[in-house]
């Protein structure tokens, strides 16, 4: 999205802020207890109002959605049923898709709850989450201001981490072909060596036109998908081969890997906020749930094969188990290097948002060097990830690090806990049966975090010892 777009929403946020300082949000309205808001019957639609100089049809969203999560997690499948079993890996994956697949629901539908009631037809993540917790329960109310730093800090760890895992899985990937065909160079060569031109990939600022180059990558992903289950089936050992059901104490890693794939809330947000119609977002039959289905199954698919195909001593990614003396071998590996390389400026797009949108455009709004500013926090972004992968090469644990640390709480915890604000006190449904669903969601994402991200700081702390 271009500078339109930033200086819409940052209107909107400082629109907010001064209907704060006036004593509350427009067109909020409380009960006489003080606490919660019924929901708007007014005939205002958040929809209808949104301006967006670049929209994006419902197949480029749908695009964008697949794109955004068919990456690097999806390599990391077979290591992550190697880490459960082979059919605990499948059951759960489907179970883990169908609730982060509920939560965006939530996340989507409390978000445009929001906008309707205070007559605002766009909002961020974490303007929502603050506005939530300041019309909800009064016991919240005190972390409103903090909410909205708190979510701004785990979406730009999270996004962050995936840039960082893009740069391990291109310059590994890379370094397998080199080493076969020239020489072998340590990968945080070939890192400095794909720094530029991720630097130029990150400086396109239009959402739009990263379409074409989603499209690509998403053509290049699948055919590589193809060319991969053909060589995992080719002479594959029957299940009796391999672990039902793994360890307990490697379930951790399995969950932070399969979250860190199958979630892609940044994204998610983003594109839907820059749709041309979003009512086709959710449903049944919407582009939510038609991009999260084939991405499950894909993804529950190439993790059963893989595990059965390289067993536990499945990698990071299956390209690093697959023999480079092998021309097809080859092609899957330059494919997926491709396509994740291109991903990187789809990922990199959202901290690069929140980071200028919402904390630096003020302070350059009237600057005639504000484009030079912007640019230059597109480069430092690029380097700061580039820095971290250099500094923990570690392909697998890096993905279940920010899968469990970054995901249990912006993809399970956050949008339960905004739909219980808006909700409060008197519409969470007979005998409060959603406040009860809620919770339960906020304690599974809450013992994902902190068990995958213990289970995952140990692993990588013994990696290099």
């Amino acid at each position: 999205m271009g500078t339109q777009k930033e200086t819409q929403e940052e209107g909107v946020n400082l629109q907010l802020m001064e209907d704060k300082e006036k004593g509350g949000y427009k067109n909020s309205v409380h009960h006489e207890d003080g606490e919660g808001s019924p929901l708007n019957t007014e005939d205002y639609d958040p929809h209808m109002h949104r301006n967006v100089p670049h929209p994006t049809t419902n197949i480029e969203t749908l695009i964008h959605i697949l794109k955004g999560s068919l990456g690097t997690g999806i390599l990391a499948m077979p290591e992550a049923f190697a880490n459960s079993g082979y059919v605990s890996g499948f059951i759960n994956t489907l179970i883990i898709g169908a609730l982060c697949t509920y939560c965006l629901h939530i996340l989507v539908r409390t978000q445009y709850i929001i906008c309707k009631r205070n007559r605002l037809p766009i909002l961020t993540f974490p303007a929502s989450m603050q506005i939530a917790l300041e019309q909800g329960p009064k016991s919240l109310r005190p972390y409103a201001r903090a909410s909205a730093l708190i979510v701004d800090t785990f979406l730009i760890i999270y996004q962050l981490g995936i840039c960082c895992v893009y740069i391990v899985f291109v310059a590994t990937n890379i370094k397998q072909l080199v080493d076969y065909y020239w020489m072998d160079l340590d990968v945080k060569i070939h890192m400095l060596i794909i720094l530029m031109p991720l630097i130029g990939l990150n400086c396109i600022r239009n959402l739009k036109l990263l379409a074409p180059f989603s499209s690509f990558a998403n053509v290049i992903t699948f055919v590589g998908l193809g060319l991969i289950l053909t060589y995992i089936l080719d002479d594959i050992p029957g299940p009796s081969a391999r672990d039902a059901i793994g360890p307990i104490g490697k379930f951790p890693l399995f969950f932070g890997t399969v979250l860190f794939a199958l979630e892609a809330v940044g994204v998610v947000i983003a594109v839907e906020n820059n749709m041309k119609t979003p009512k086709n977002f959710g449903g049944y039959f919407g582009v939510l749930n038609i991009g999260m289905f084939v991405i499950t199954i894909l993804y529950a698919i190439i993790g059963f094969l893989g595990y059965l195909k390289f067993g536990n001593d499945a990698k990071g990614s299956i390209t690093l188990n697959i023999s480079q003396t092998d021309i097809t071998a080859q092609a899957i590996t330059i494919i997926f290097a491709v396509a994740i390389f291109i991903s990187y400026g789809l990922q990199c797009y959202v901290p690069v948002e929140i980071i200028w949108n919402q904390y630096l455009l003020k302070r350059f709004e009237n600057s005639p060097k504000k484009l030079m500013w912007e640019f230059i926090t597109r480069i430092v972004v690029v380097i700061i990830t580039f820095l971290l992968a250099v500094a923990i090469p570690r392909l697998g644990l890096f993905i279940s690090l920010f899968g469990a640390l970054c995901l249990s709480a912006l993809g399970l915890a956050f949008p339960c806990i905004m739909e219980i604000c808006v909700l409060w006190p008197n519409d969470l449904g007979p005998c409060r049966y959603v406040l009860i669903r809620d919770i339960l969601l906020i304690v599974f994402g809450v013992i994902g975090l902190v068990a995958g991200t213990y289970t995952s700081v140990r692993d990588i702390i013994l990696s290099f010892m």
